[in-house]
């Protein structure tokens, strides 16, 4: 019999395992986990929702989402897609549905749906599982093969070894581990965040979302939703910098100026056109009260009052400075940012396993033979709605079926 050992209990580590013990019954496939439970990260994802997959089926404009791991990932999602995903959990109960923004849930809407399949699956293939088991150490065995040692002092011999772990910035033991088995860690800073920003008039309009502004820091651009939150701002817009600006804004510390343009579909030409069409159909009605495009009122107001505008001031006596000033203040407010949040439901790091050091056919390492590596372990990481979640079920589903030597049909 092969032994193969899956070290992490998350979405990449359990996908790999069924795949393994189905693929081939005379592979032993043993999946260990650090903590006391399984799928930690699935049980409170989309807040407790469990986001399982994105409903976009063409995988080059699925991996676009990728600020890291774009170009690797093309060829494994035409391997199994979302599409396939779908097909997957649907084939062993679980009912999916989309969402308008193309997020896809189970329609009991409880990530319990997901973990009670995934466990039950595993189980029924014949995977061996333990909690409570993290491991501490591995080295290549004489003749091949591994040979592991665990958190509880146990030894486990093994031919093949799937590192599933999870993102490597808290497991510091795991980096180690890597870096003993030949390979490279890029170093490992927060991906999907929100932003502080000490700015006491932006405080007061929590809870205010704007369907669609465009954010903007130096050279990073993202355009899209943003919720104002307690003590800064949210939402896909800020989730989506903070993604593709990883590094840049860690290399910040975290302090930096942002600018916010609030109708990015208005340029200057536009909004001094608007005033003048409100100065001639609304000149007795005070600016404060007449908000442009979708602005919220309250964000509105506060706006008007930011560039310097009396609170009786009319559409007829706004003077030219006060046109210029407005102008400024909606299409690029600039805020202070002075730290971040992690997402609560993602917790997701840019960061791991240097992807050219392994081969994307079968996720085996390119540096030691019989070690393979799948999720978010390695330097990959998608913005929020479902990415990170279907790279985890891809990149487990390719190892399994390599652990087990059979070359997967479709599923």
């Amino acid at each position: 019999m092969t032994e193969i050992v899956i070290v992490g209990g998350g979405a990449a580590g359990f996908f790999a395992a069924i795949a393994a013990a189905r693929a081939n019954k005379n592979c032993t496939v043993s999946l260990f986990e650090r903590s006391s439970q399984f799928l930690s990260k699935v049980r409170i994802s989309g807040g407790g929702r469990c986001n399982v997959t994105h409903a976009l089926f063409d995988p080059r404009m699925f991996t676009a989402r990728y600020p890291r791991g774009e170009r690797e990932l093309i060829s494994p999602f035409h391997r199994f897609s979302a599409d396939d995903t779908i097909a997957w959990f649907e084939a062993r109960g679980v009912r999916l549905k989309g969402e308008e923004d193309g997020r896809i849930f189970p329609v009991t809407d409880s990530s319990e749906t997901v973990i009670d399949c995934l466990i039950k699956e595993a189980k029924a293939a014949g995977v061996r599982l333990f909690t409570r088991k993290g491991i501490e150490g591995a080295r290549v065995g004489v003749q091949s093969g591994f040979e592991l040692k665990f958190s509880d002092g146990e030894s486990v011999l093994c031919d093949r070894l799937l590192l599933a772990t999870g993102g490597c910035r808290s497991i510091g033991s795991v980096v180690e581990l890597v870096r003993s088995l030949g390979h490279t860690i890029e170093p490992p800073v927060p991906s999907l965040f929100s932003l502080h920003v000490p700015a006491p008039w932006l405080w007061s309009l929590p809870g205010i979302s704007v369907s669609d502004v465009l954010l903007s820091v130096e050279q990073l651009r993202e355009r899209g939703a943003l919720l104002i939150t307690h003590n800064g701002i949210s939402g896909p817009a800020v989730l989506r910098l903070s993604a593709w600006g990883a590094r840049t804004l860690h290399e910040k510390n975290y302090r930096f100026t942002l600018r916010v343009n609030w109708v990015p579909d208005l340029n200057e030409a536009d909004l001094r056109n608007e005033f003048r069409s409100r100065r001639e159909k609304e000149p007795a009605r005070r600016i404060n009260n007449s908000a442009i495009g979708a602005i919220p009122t309250r964000l509105w107001e506060n706006l008007v009052s930011n560039a310097g505008i009396a609170p009786r001031t009319i559409w007829t006596t706004l003077t030219r400075a006060g046109i210029n000033e407005l102008i400024r203040q909606l299409r690029a407010t600039e805020l202070e940012v002075d730290g971040k949040s992690l997402n609560k439901e993602e917790f997701v790091t840019c960061g791991g396993v240097r992807l050219r050091e392994i081969n994307f056919k079968t996720m085996e390492s390119r540096i030691t033979p019989n070690l393979y590596f799948a999720g978010e372990l390695l330097d990959i990481d998608g913005i929020t709605g479902g990415f990170n979640f279907q790279a985890a079920w891809t990149t487990g589903w390719i190892a399994g079926h390599a652990m087990a030597r059979v070359e997967p049909g479709r599923p």
